[in-house]
C-alpha cells in the first residue's frame, strides 16, 4: 500500500520571484478546476458547430441546428400577428369615427397606436407628441393641414412636403429675402407682430399691412389666421412653429420655411396607420 505524502511549502518549487523575502511558489492548478476548463473547451467547440459562431465577409457560419435569433424574432411577430388578425380585419372594417365607440377597438388602437408612435414619431413629435421648435405640437388645437381624424390620417399616410409619394401634402413659402427690401420685411415683421397682439413698432406695423396684404393674404388669408388647405398657419394665435419673437419672424420670413414629414404609407401597415391615427387624434388635440 502506498503512503501519501504531505508536501510542505518549503518542498514546492518556486518561480524564482522574490520580494522583501516574499518567494512566488509554482503550484499546480487545482485538478477540479483544470476539468472545468476542459469541459468549457469542448462545450465552445461544440457550440460553435451546432449555432452560428465563426465571423465570414458577409454573415457567419450557419450551425448544423440552423438556429437564427432573427428567424426566432420572426417567428414571435408572425405568432403575434396571427392572433391580432381578426382585431386587425375589425380594426380596418370599421370608420375612423367610429372606433371610439367599440372599447376592444379603441384599446387595441390606442396601445397599439402609442407602439407606433413611440418607434417611428417620437424622435421628431417628442414621446409626449408635445413637439418642439420646428416640429408640430400634437396635442394643442393648432393644426396646419387638419385635426380632424381624417386629417391626420392622410398627414401620416402621405406625409407633407416629400418626394416620396405623389399625394403628401404640399405648399412652399417664397423665400421673401429675394423679393422685398430689408425694410419691407421690417416692417411686414412688425405687422404680423401686431396682429398676434405682440409688442411691435406702430409706424412700421402700418407700413406693413399693404405688404401683407400683397405678398401674404393669398395664403395666411386677410385676416392672417391662416389656411389648412395650403398648410399656412394662423399667424394671429400665441402658438408658433418656429417661434414668434421679432428676430425669428424676420428670419422666417426672408429665409421661408420648408419642414418635411416622411410619407408612411408602405413603410407601417394599413393597421398601424389606423392605430397611430386613432392614438394621435385621442390625445386630446384632434377636432
Amino acid at each position: 500500500m502506498s503512503k501519501k505524502i504531505k508536501m510542505n511549502d518549503e518542498d514546492y518549487p518556486t518561480t524564482g520571484h522574490e520580494w522583501d523575502g516574499i518567494r512566488e511558489y509554482d503550484k499546480p492548478m487545482p485538478r477540479w478546476w483544470l476539468y472545468t476548463f476542459y469541459l468549457c473547451i469542448i462545450f465552445s467547440v461544440g457550440y460553435m458547430i451546432a449555432y452560428p459562431a465563426i465571423p465570414l465577409l458577409k454573415g457567419a457560419t450557419p450551425g448544423l441546428l440552423g438556429y437564427s435569433s432573427r428567424g426566432e424574432v420572426s417567428e414571435h411577430i408572425a405568432a403575434v400577428n396571427a392572433k391580432n388578425a381578426d382585431i386587425e380585419a375589425r380594426l380596418l372594417a370599421t370608420p375612423l369615427e367610429e372606433i371610439g365607440a367599440d372599447a376592444d377597438l379603441a384599446r387595441f388602437a390606442t396601445a397599439g397606436g402609442a407602439a407606433v408612435f413611440l418607434t417611428y414619431c417620437a424622435q421628431c413629435h417628442g414621446a409626449g407628441a408635445q413637439g418642439a421648435k420646428g416640429y408640430p405640437n400634437l396635442q394643442d388645437d393648432s393644426w396646419l393641414w387638419g385635426g380632424d381624424i381624417a386629417a391626420i390620417q392622410a398627414t401620416i399616410r402621405h406625409g407633407i412636403r416629400n418626394d416620396t409619394d405623389e399625394d403628401a401634402r404640399y405648399s412652399e413659402m417664397p423665400k421673401f429675402g429675394e423679393i422685398l427690401e430689408g425694410a419691407e420685411i421690417d416692417a411686414l415683421a412688425n405687422y404680423i407682430l401686431q396682429v398676434s397682439s405682440q409688442e411691435h413698432d406702430t409706424v412700421l406695423a402700418t407700413a406693413g399691412e399693404p405688404l401683407f396684404e400683397e405678398n401674404c393674404a393669398a395664403c395666411h388669408g386677410e385676416t392672417a389666421t391662416g389656411d389648412r388647405e395650403q398648410g399656412a398657419p394662423n399667424l394671429t394665435d400665441a402658438l408658433w412653429l418656429y417661434g414668434g419673437d421679432l428676430e425669428t419672424i424676420t428670419q422666417s420670413i426672408t429665409n421661408s420655411r420648408f419642414g418635411v414629414m416622411p410619407a408612411w404609407q408602405g413603410r407601417i401597415t394599413e393597421a398601424q396607420i389606423t392605430q397611430v391615427t386613432f392614438y394621435v387624434h385621442q390625445l386630446g388635440g384632434g377636432e
